[in-house]
């Protein structure tokens, strides 16, 4: 049987939320945000082993307490200066344990509110999936072009069009040989894609936010408080 192993990206520096720090390690209900994103995924029983990818210099993580982890969490300081070269370097690391036929879940750091529930569905629909594929939602928002000076462009149709988030899980050889063709893309789904397969959606839902901006890391304490 195919083993289920995952990757977690988190050599980036978060710019874009502006808080001086990598946002992985902004506090989260009193633990660094990416203790809830590898907490999530430890807890998945189908899960053997889950990578966290960190930057070679990264001083953060030394500063924490990680051991209520278990022991399924491994760190490879291997982290490149994309996502795309993080997941890459990870799963050339990985190679000492993983099959081709073996599936490989990616997870961003930032989203720490993934449930078990979204892990199941995953796994389950595409248990015998030939390609794999995506958590995603489908796009409920009207959607606008910007122009230069910011202002309407154009409105554009969303009938077909889905969000999409992570875990993105696919076969470990499939998904390695993709990202070493095509460096360019901003996630594993478009690696897949440029390499000429289709990747099925799997509803997810919009409680598994990636936490990009502020607002973003009081709505993620909201709901995980709620779960609680």
């Amino acid at each position: 049987m195919p083993r289920h192993y995952a990757i977690v990206p988190a050599a980036g520096s978060g710019a874009r939320f502006g808080a001086g720090r990598p946002k992985q390690y902004l506090d989260l209900l009193g633990r660094p945000l990416l203790f809830h994103t590898l907490a999530a995924l430890a807890a998945c029983s189908a899960i053997e082993r889950v990578w966290v990818v960190l930057a070679p210099d990264d001083a953060e993580w030394a500063t924490y307490d990680w051991s209520e982890l278990g022991h399924k969490v491994e760190t490879l300081r291997c982290g490149g200066a994309t996502r795309a070269d993080s997941v890459r370097n990870g799963l050339q690391a990985a190679a000492m344990v993983a099959a081709d036929d073996d599936w490989v879940l990616v997870h961003d750091a930032a989203r720490p509110c993934l449930s078990q529930a979204m892990l199941a569905a995953l796994t389950a629909e595409l248990a015998d999936d030939p390609v794999g594929g995506i958590l995603a939602v489908p796009v409920a928002d009207t959607l606008k072009r910007a122009d230069d000076v910011r202002r309407v462009a154009a409105t554009e149709p969303r009938d077909g069009l889905w969000q999409a988030q992570t875990p993105q899980m696919f076969r470990y050889g499939l998904l390695r040989g993709a990202l070493e063709q095509h460096r360019e893309v901003t996630d594993e789904a478009g690696a897949i894609e440029a390499a000429g397969y289709r990747p099925r959606l799997v509803a997810g839902d919009a409680t598994n936010l990636k936490v990009t901006y502020p607002a973003d890391l009081a709505l993620a304490a909201m709901i995980l408080r709620g779960r609680r």
